[in-house]
C-alpha cells in the first residue's frame, strides 16, 4: 500500500476520518529522518486479533513513510511483562506500549478510564466520548502527569462474562470465588464477595486448568477458545458489565513523542485509528463462528442474573462516588465519561435497541 492509497484508506474509516487529515496536510516530505521506535504489546502473539492491531498499526506507520518510522512489534513478555507496560513506557525503557490502560487502575483508579469501566460506555460510545466528547483530551491531561501521551488503538466491544468451573446464580454463589478479571473490574467485583486475581492472558489456562482460580473471563469467544478454556470450565456467561467497550491505547513516551517531526504525529494518530477500527472488525467477523464451534463441543452459555447485575452496578456506582471524592482527576473524568453515558443511553435506545431487537426477534425466527 502507497502514501497515498493509505491516506485515502484512513479517511474512509469512519474512526479514522478526522485523523487522516493529519497525514495529509502537511504532505510527508521525502527527507524525513530514520526513526525506529520499540512497542511492547499487553498480549501474546497467538492471539491475532488484539496483539494484531499493533501490528496493523506499525504497517500502517511504516508504509505511510516509505518505512523510515520503524516500529518494532514484541509480544508481551518478550522485552516487557503484559503488565508492565505503563512503567517501562513512563520511565523511557520502551517508546510505547500497546495495551489496556485499565491494567494500571492499581497506580491510580484514573487509569481505567481509558480502556473502559464496569457499566460504563459501548463501542461507540466510546469512540464518540474520545474522539468528540472531550475524552481523549482529558485522559491525556492525565497521562501527561505519568509521563505519556495515548491514542486510541483497537476496541474489542463488548466481551463475555467469563467462564465458571460451576453454574451461578445469585450474589451468594459467587462468595469466596476466586476469579481472573482484568482491570477496574476486579475492584468492583471484590464488592460483591469474588476475589478477584490479575492474571496476564497468556497464565490464566493453567490457573483455570489446576485450580488454583475458579472462574476467569478474558475477552470473547474468538480468543478464548484459541486460549482453551472451554477445555477446563464449561460455563460461559454474559454480558462481561465491567467491559462494554473495551479500548486499546497506544501509550507512548511523552519524550519520544515530542521529538518526532508534526508529520509522523499525524501519522501515529491516523495509523492508531485505523488500528481501531480494523480490530472491531475482526472481532465482529470472527466471533460468531467461534460461538457456535464453542456451544457445539459442549460449552454451556449462561446470562448472569438480575440480582447479580443489579448488585454489581450497585457497587459500582458506589464506588465511583468514593474514589471521586479523593481522586481529583478520577472525578474530573468520570463526571465526563458518566454525563456521555447518560446522554448515549437516551439516544441508543431509541435507535440501536428498538432496531437490533426486531433484528435479533427475526433472527431467532429463522427469518434471516
Amino acid at each position: 500500500m502507497d502514501r497515498r492509497s493509505f491516506i485515502k484508506k484512513s479517511g474512509t474509516t469512519a474512526v479514522g476520518a478526522a485523523a487522516a487529515t493529519a497525514v495529509a496536510m502537511p504532505a510527508i516530505a521525502q527527507s524525513m529522518p530514520k526513526v525506529t521506535w520499540r512497542c511492547s504489546s499487553g498480549f501474546p502473539k497467538s492471539l491475532d486479533t488484539i496483539y494484531g492491531a499493533a501490528e496493523v498499526f506499525s504497517k500502517a506507520v511504516a508504509e505511510a513513510t516509505d518505512g523510515n518510522f520503524e516500529i518494532q512489534v514484541f509480544g508481551a513478555g518478550e522485552i516487557v511483562g503484559a503488565l508492565e507496560g505503563a512503567d517501562a513506557v513512563r520511565d523511557g525503557t520502551i517508546e510505547m506500549a500497546h495495551t489496556a490502560s485499565y491494567y494500571f487502575w492499581g497506580k491510580d483508579p484514573t487509569y481505567a478510564f481509558g480502556t473502559g469501566v464496569p457499566f460504563g460506555l459501548n463501542q461507540r460510545m466510546t469512540n464518540g466520548w474520545l474522539y468528540e466528547g472531550g475524552g481523549l483530551d482529558l485522559l491525556n491531561e492525565f497521562y501527561a502527569t505519568q509521563g505519556m501521551i495515548a491514542f486510541p488503538a483497537g476496541n474489542t466491544g463488548a466481551q463475555m462474562g467469563g467462564w465458571f468451573r460451576k453454574e451461578i446464580n445469585t450474589v451468594a454463589d459467587l462468595q469466596g470465588l476466586k476469579m481472573r478479571i482484568g482491570g477496574f473490574g476486579g475492584r468492583i467485583i471484590s464488592e460483591i464477595g469474588v476475589v478477584p486475581q490479575n492474571i496476564p492472558g497468556g497464565d490464566i489456562y493453567p490457573a483455570l486448568e489446576k485450580g488454583t482460580i475458579d472462574a476467569a473471563e478474558f475477552v470473547g469467544p474468538y480468543d478464548d477458545q484459541k486460549l482453551g478454556f472451554n477445555k477446563v470450565a464449561p460455563f460461559y456467561y454474559y454480558p462481561g458489565w465491567w467491559e462494554g467497550g473495551v479500548t486499546l491505547l497506544n501509550m507512548i513516551n511523552i519524550n519520544k513523542w515530542n521529538e518526532l517531526p508534526s508529520a509522523y504525529k499525524g501519522v501515529v494518530k491516523a495509523a492508531s485509528a485505523v488500528a481501531n477500527g480494523v480490530m472491531m472488525a475482526r472481532y465482529d467477523s470472527l466471533n460468531p463462528k467461534a460461538l457456535r464451534d464453542l456451544v457445539a463441543a459442549g460449552t454451556v452459555l449462561r446470562p448472569y442474573s438480575q440480582e447479580i447485575l443489579s448488585a454489581a452496578f450497585d457497587a459500582a456506582t458506589k464506588v465511583y462516588g468514593q474514589i471521586a471524592t479523593e481522586n481529583a482527576a478520577f472525578k474530573k473524568i468520570h463526571d465526563s465519561y458518566m454525563g456521555y453515558r447518560g446522554d448515549g443511553y437516551l439516544w441508543f435506545q431509541l435507535s440501536e435497541y428498538t432496531n437490533d431487537t426486531f433484528m435479533m426477534i427475526q433472527q431467532r425466527a429463522g427469518k434471516i
